[in-house]
């Protein structure tokens, strides 16, 4: 695993030419618009960065999470978030975030192709078997995802 956390850092700083790839989740914040949708959002983000770390741990860091208002204008939030995307590219070859609100569809040609969207699905009532089928579905998808944008860039170098 390679988190947000000191040992995994030093893991990392150990590792370093291996791990090309940084992943974050966006995760919103709203105590008075539609929370439980943006909860839902948030935490199926979270889960998604969470098994994909694990399917490319070793070439994958998962930073904590980008976690912003909804009440913020989706631009500042744009703004931002590419002030974080810069950072993480002195650094690193690829940066993708991970979300599932549709605020940001908005400004995703701002953002670039490291804005990766996927529809939550609400899995508050399901059983634990069907959570896992759900998230390994869309765990697969994203594998593609990433690995065409691995491709795309290295086709361009």
């Amino acid at each position: 695993m390679m988190k947000w956390t000191t040992d995994d850092v030093d893991s990392y700083m150990r590792e370093k030419e291996y791990v090309d790839t940084v992943i974050i989740p966006l995760i919103p914040v709203s105590w008075h618009q539609e929370i439980k949708l943006n909860v839902e959002a948030g935490e199926f983000a979270a889960l998604l960065a969470d098994e994909l770390e694990q399917q490319l741990k070793g070439r994958l860091f998962q930073f904590p999470p980008f976690t912003y208002l909804k009440s913020e204008a989706v631009e500042d939030r744009a703004a931002r978030l590419n002030m974080w995307k810069q950072e993480l590219l002195s650094e690193m070859k690829h940066v993708f975030f991970i979300t599932s609100d549709t605020d940001w569809k908005r400004v995703e040609k701002e953002v670039g192709e490291s804005l990766i969207w996927l529809p939550a699905v609400p899995m508050q009532h399901m059983s634990r078997e069907n959570k896992e089928e759900i998230i390994n579905g869309q765990v697969k998808q994203l594998l593609q995802i990433v690995t065409v944008k691995w491709q795309n860039r290295y086709n361009y170098e």
